[in-house]
């Protein structure tokens, strides 16, 4: 590291660590908020603003109900961007009013989403969030550098696709206008007119698809990884991504109302989580194998709101953003040193970094699902309530499937990072304070499996999740192990080497993530580009060309009016002038001359001009 840039990074920490404390003052409150009451059976904490007048757009945070599941995330986004900050703060880079700004604001705009009682609020907040996103992701924009360019075009690939998907949730407003559902209120839209009510849950399953990164939206989280490391630790986490999922928690029994919608819910979350799982383990950038590992394991999320286990979904949300936070921000630490984001770049780099190898295995073992860990137990509650369905065993093996691969990416992170010597020129400033910030984050994610005992899991939102017999645990304990084993071993022989099936078609459709930004390109992209060429075309050629002939004609014609202004009106108002003077001086005269005879004339003029209009007059009546 340059002397330079080590006197930035001693400079600098100050702004991100401010902005920190105050993310982690506003957390405190909500923490303290929920806590009394939970502990003291307080009411809501509700907080009426500017449109209420209009509907009710009151902010709340409540234990019970359907809003309970703001209760427990809105703490917990507060307490990532606080992390997140923190981290940054060892970045020179990073250590900026406008990054730190941006983090805050975009903070802001996830709690009034989560805080939302109303689809107009939500609605608001959800703008915010996009427009927040889109600076966060394409931070690193300035420039000609290839850093920059993929900054810009992540950023704006994330914008559009999450932008087209958004679109419904201004569908499911106006349909929920047309539906009459009283002051756009998220807890009445299963109450809506039946019609109505297939469109709001149609616009709400889409918009959320596409902000959760769930087929066929995943691709945008490809190009978004371009972002700082803190900044995806914060927006593919616990917020944005997170959020499209927490909405479609939220809204479960609107899903559970319409039938079809909790029936596709159900299912793209599981393929979702089969698909990204194969993606993620065909991926040789290790942001990427996180993004697409987000991807699959908020699939389970999408899982359980399809199948209305609301209380283990919410379980698995929060482990999980308690995990993946932990992992964006070391990923984003390790490539910071190694100067490169491929897994053959980084091997063995985990031991270079002794503070922080036992907080990345944790986390690492959680996320892949291992026994005793939180995400374990989550996924294994939602995968038991999915086998409980209408649907039955199909999700739930689909489920299982998703689980092996969520191991097996795993353990190819692990046969890389903590395998062989490393780079010997690893160096974190600032790594104790990072250590101390994510303990916590490591802690609620390895302690996840607490949110399933039955005193807690009676506070989570919607049904309490409840675990499968043991065999079926220990089935699922042993696939996680064997998947794990046999993957670690391989992958440890030849540490992030290429692999024979990674070159077929299979192989190579799984690492550019299924073609599917390629298939938006070809359906969407394309199309919709000719089409507006084609437009603007039209507009040159063909209205342009209107125009310009039409400009001579009309200044021609424009000649013409001045020409009858000045020959004509003007000529008539002359002639009028002229007469009006003429007899002025006539009226005048007797004056001048003192002839009587003058005087007399113009008498015996007026009286026959009177007279004249008399008669006329008398004949018209």
């Amino acid at each position: 590291m340059s002397e330079s840039v080590m006197r930035a990074g001693r400079a600098g920490p100050a702004l991100p660590l401010l902005g920190a404390a105050l993310a982690a003052l506003i957390g405190l409150l909500l923490l303290t908020a929920v806590a009394a009451q939970v502990v003291e059976g307080r009411p809501p904490v509700r907080v009426g603003w500017a449109f209420s007048s209009i509907a009710d757009v009151d902010l709340v945070l409540t234990s019970s109900g359907p809003g309970a599941y703001t209760a427990w995330l809105a703490p917990l986004v507060a307490l990532v961007t606080a992390t997140c900050l923190v981290v940054a703060s060892v970045r020179p880079e990073l250590c900026r009013p406008r990054f730190v700004v941006l983090m805050l604001a975009f903070m802001v705009a996830a709690l009034v989403t989560v805080l939302a009682t109303n689809l107009l609020t939500l609605l608001l907040a959800w703008e915010l969030m996009g427009a927040a996103s889109w600076a966060l992701i394409g931070y690193r924009w300035a420039g000609r550098s290839v850093e920059a360019g993929a900054a810009s075009h992540g950023a704006l690939t994330a914008f559009l696709t999450t932008r087209a998907g958004d679109l419904g949730l201004y569908v499911a407003v106006g349909a929920a206008v047309a539906g009459g559902v009283t002051g756009l209120r998220l807890d009445d839209l299963a109450a809506a007119s039946p019609g109505w009510r297939h469109v709001i849950a149609a616009g709400v399953l889409v918009a959320a698809l596409g902000k959760a990164a769930q087929l066929p939206f995943s691709f945008w989280l490809r190009r978004a990884m371009a972002g700082p490391a803190p900044v995806s630790a914060l927006l593919h986490s616990a917020a944005m991504v997170a959020l499209g999922t927490y909405l479609l928690l939220r809204l479960s029994p609107l899903l559970e109302a319409v039938g079809w919608a909790a029936t596709a819910t159900a299912w793209l979350g599981v393929l979702t989580a089969i698909a990204l799982g194969a993606v993620a383990v065909a991926q040789d950038d290790l942001k990427d194998l996180l993004a697409a590992s987000t991807a699959a394991q908020l699939g389970f999320v999408v899982l359980a709101a399809g199948v209305g286990a609301t209380g283990a979904g919410t379980a698995h949300l929060l482990v999980h953003a308690c995990v993946k936070a932990t992992l964006f921000l070391l990923a984003g630490l390790w490539l910071w040193q190694a100067g490169s984001r491929r897994l053959s770049d980084l091997v063995g780099v985990a031991r270079r970094t002794p503070g922080l190898t036992r907080v990345s295995l944790v986390a690492l073992l959680a996320l892949g699902g291992l026994p005793p860990l939180g995400l374990w137990f989550t996924k294994d509650a939602v995968l038991h309530e999915a086998d409980r369905s209408p649907a039955g065993s199909a999700l739930a093996v689909a489920g299982l499937v998703a689980a092996g691969l969520a191991a097996a990416y795993v353990a190819r992170v692990l046969g890389v990072l903590f395998q062989g010597p490393g780079p010997e020129d690893v160096d974190l400033p600032g790594e104790p304070r990072v250590v101390v910030m994510l303990r916590p984050l490591v802690l609620l994610g390895a302690l996840g499996g607490v949110l399933l005992v039955p005193a807690v899991a009676t506070a989570l939102p919607g049904r309490p999740p409840s675990l499968g017999a043991p065999l079926e645990l220990a089935l699922s304990a042993g696939l996680v192990l064997l998947v794990l084993v046999l993957v670690f071993i391989a992958e440890a022989a030849a540490p992030a080497q290429p692999r024979r099936w990674r070159r077929t078609v299979a192989g190579g459709l799984l690492s550019d993530w299924l073609g599917l930004e390629r298939l938006a390109h070809t359906v969407v992209v394309r199309p919709t580009l000719a089409v507006a060429g084609g437009l603007a075309r039209l507009d040159d050629r063909v209205l342009a060309r209107g125009v310009d002939a039409a400009a001579p004609l009309t200044r021609r014609l424009a000649r013409a009016t001045g020409r009858a202004d000045v020959a004509g009106v003007d000529g008539v108002v002359r002639l009028v002038d002229a007469g009006a003077r003429a007899a002025s001086r006539q009226v005048r005269r007797p004056q001048r001359t003192g002839q009587l005879h003058h005087y007399y004339a113009q008498l015996v003029l007026v009286l026959g001009l009177g007279g004249f209009a008399a008669v006329v007059a008398a004949l018209l009546t």
